[in-house]
């Protein structure tokens, strides 16, 4: 029987008990939910229950799609582009705005070449420029002379990714610092009740449904914006916001309105991962595109500012979600959640185009793959397109030669239709004749048992004896281990020596790199 095709279930009462794990019957199939996405954490919980409890929670099923995803793209674009700043000022004039190359499907094939299945836009970036013609502002590109006012990146971007075969995502700051010298953002305002969207003069909609939801002067701008984006740019995929406040004087600051903006993505575009100042997808910690060599999907997590999800621990803790991580956090614990890592990154030195930087080479790309898809996490790198409105020729070219790499890394699984076997604690691989494997790729069923694997071993059968060829903690949605140098045997096998609770092993892949 195929091992793609074969879910192995070892039962952790026997590798509690024993030091392996006893093979057991394959469960009624669960349905990711909600309501298994996250449990409370009470004071008087033992380590013991603690772990229990981080053994019962289970993605939801946008997030089992997200993980599915592994490598995702970043595309900062807009004024910045154009200026040479990172950070924008928000006082920018609209007419500097001027891709008059602008194309949208050229992103979307070297994404798609590139091997990546979704793809971000900053549809509103710290300086508060829009990307579309919003109806709330004027700081967007219905006020540049590009295309004569009629120009919309979002539409073409959104159309594009979709021609392509790639999921839509879209970065709306939480900072705006047009907002703010319009007097909106930063202003002091209360929280009241609110009606979204706020119809305006002229406005011909006739929405379905208006929504009420507490918001102060700008929470409401935020959530105007977001039904636009939702309602007529959709289905999104991926609502991204980060948690800058932007560079406003100091005692300024907005609190967010993290519930009302989670409650109207989720009545709008009820599929999207909310990331990563949400609920759906964590930050890793780093801007450098590596994820910690045990990374944990179930993190203990408290409620702060409105709703918002952060972490009960730093969020660049080395360690998030271990058995001493969750008892080292619960004096600061609400609930143990699904909080998957994203690691972002950009393929050059800043996230939006500068014509003297390059794209990182080959060998840091992939370092960064193994460090970010191979440790449990998926990858978002940032791929910032030129004043042309084009992703460069240098970029696009590495990113072929990246998708390149990854398949010489990870090309035919040796252990497919291969005959297995499971015995207490182990999964045998029988490859038929000596091969020989450097590359080992495994992943848990999360969808169905979420992650349990604390420890493993995995061996090969060489000289008349099991050896171990390589060791390590977690394993996750995806775990890829690099050995360091080929070990020939027809036999191999992964032995699990410490775990939560039932251990489900979805993927064995066994691989011999052709770098």
């Amino acid at each position: 029987m195929a091992l793609s095709r074969r879910l192995f279930v070892l039962s952790a009462t026997a590798l509690a008990a024993t030091g392996t794990a006893t093979a057991s019957a394959l469960a009624a199939t669960p349905t990711p939910s909600d309501s298994r996405s996250r449990i409370p954490v009470s004071a008087d919980d033992t380590e013991a229950e603690l772990v229990r409890k981080a053994s019962q929670v289970r993605p939801t099923a946008r997030q089992v799609a997200w993980q599915k995803l592994q490598r995702t793209a970043f595309l900062h674009f807009g004024v910045n582009t154009f200026t040479g700043l990172e950070w924008g000022t928000g006082d920018e004039d609209p007419n500097v705005f001027q891709p008059t190359g602008l194309d949208t499907d050229q992103w979307a094939r070297a994404l798609r070449d590139g091997g990546f299945k979704l793809a971000i836009l900053t549809v509103k970036h710290h300086d508060g420029f829009v990307l579309y013609p919003s109806r709330y502002t004027n700081h967007t590109v219905a006020y540049s002379s590009w295309r004569a006012g009629e120009g919309d990146v979002l539409r073409s971007f959104a159309d594009s990714m979709r021609r392509y075969g790639l999921k839509v995502g879209v970065y709306l700051s939480p900072a705006d610092e047009n907002q703010y010298l319009h007097g909106v953002y930063a202003n002091g305002s209360s929280r009241t009740t609110r009606t979204v969207p706020t119809l305006v003069d002229g406005d011909d909609r006739t929405p379905d449904a208006f929504y009420t939801l507490d918001a102060t002067d700008y929470g409401a701008h935020m959530l105007n914006t977001l039904y636009e984006v939702l309602t007529e740019y959709g289905p999104i995929d991926e609502v991204w916001f980060d948690g800058a406040q932007g560079r406003i004087p100091p005692g300024h600051v907005e609190d967010y309105d993290w519930d009302s903006w989670y409650t109207l993505v989720r009545s709008l575009a009820p599929d999207a991962a909310i990331a990563v100042t949400g609920p759906d997808v964590r930050w890793v910690g780093n801007e450098g595109g590596t994820a910690r060599e045990d990374e944990w999907s179930v993190l203990p997590v408290k409620e702060e500012q409105y709703g918002r999800t952060d972490w009960a621990l730093s969020y660049d803790t080395p360690d998030e979600g271990s058995r001493s991580a969750l008892v080292s956090a619960q004096p600061n614990t609400d609930y143990l959640q699904w909080w998957p890592a994203e690691c972002d990154v950009s393929i050059h030195d800043g996230w939006f185009y500068h014509p003297d930087q390059v794209p990182k080479s080959v060998d840091e790309l992939i370092d960064i793959y193994f460090g970010s898809v191979g440790r449990n996490a998926v990858l978002l790198l940032n791929v910032p397109p030129d004043t042309d409105g084009l992703l460069a020729a240098p970029d696009v070219a590495r990113l072929r030669e990246f998708r390149e790499r990854v398949d010489r890394e990870l090309p035919e699984d040796l252990a497919r239709g291969a005959r297995t076997a499971v015995s207490p604690g182990r999964v045998t691989v029988d490859l038929g004749i000596e091969q020989a494997v450097d590359r080992v790729r495994l992943a848990e069923d999360i969808g169905r048992y979420g992650q349990q694997v604390e420890a493993f071993v995995v061996e090969a059968y060489v000289d008349g004896a099991w050896t171990e060829v390589t060791r390590a903690g977690t394993i996750g949605a995806s775990r890829i281990l690099l050995l360091a140098a080929p070990v020939r045997a027809r036999r191999w096998r992964i032995r699990v020596t410490a775990a939560r609770d039932a251990v489900p092993i979805a993927e064995f892949g066994l691989y011999r790199s052709r770098v």
